[in-house]
């Protein structure tokens, strides 16, 4: 995981690091905190087997959970990465953890095109399936649109109370 290339953060202390991760601002890294920071929750580890997502966050409570009480505090990181411990690089990529368009922007946009691309510019692949993920998430919201300006949504009735024939 490399924290300049995901967050544009050259420096950081350890408390900033942690903030950072506390997704839910709750004090503690909950294991989802943990997947979440390596990127386990998004799609491009959905190839990544459970068990090696479970040994990932397994490692992390082992190394700074000192209270077992199966999260890891402010308190417990802090004292930790005093003690010279280092979140280790498990080889899953950079750790998206980020929303699409976050993960988009900073791993290809960036490296690739500038503030002068042109729509026309935009034919990598990564270009295509980012677009092409939006026109689906586009078209699945008019389907709903349209299905809630209806009364009855006949599709959501059981086939066994509707008329013969439909």
């Amino acid at each position: 995981m490399n924290v300049a290339e995901e967050h544009h953060i050259n420096s950081f202390d350890s408390g900033s690091f942690f903030n950072l991760h506390d997704y839910d601002s709750s004090g503690n890294w909950s294991p989802e905190d943990i997947r979440k920071t390596y990127g386990l929750l998004d799609e491009s580890t959905k190839d990544v087997p459970e068990s090696k997502k479970q040994e990932v966050v397994d490692s992390i409570l082992n190394m700074f959970d000192k209270d077992r009480s199966g999260s890891v505090s402010y308190a417990e990181y802090l004292v930790g990465t005093a003690h010279g411990l280092v979140l280790p690089d498990f080889g899953l990529g950079p750790g998206h953890h980020g929303d699409d368009e976050y993960e988009y922007e900073i791993h290809h946009f960036e490296k690739y095109h500038g503030e002068d691309t042109t729509e026309e510019d935009l034919i990598h692949p990564e270009d295509i399936a980012h677009f092409k993920k939006h026109d689906q998430m586009d078209e699945a919201a008019e389907r709903q649109e349209k299905l809630d300006r209806l009364q009855i949504v006949e599709a959501n009735i059981p086939k066994k109370f509707r008329k013969a024939g439909r």
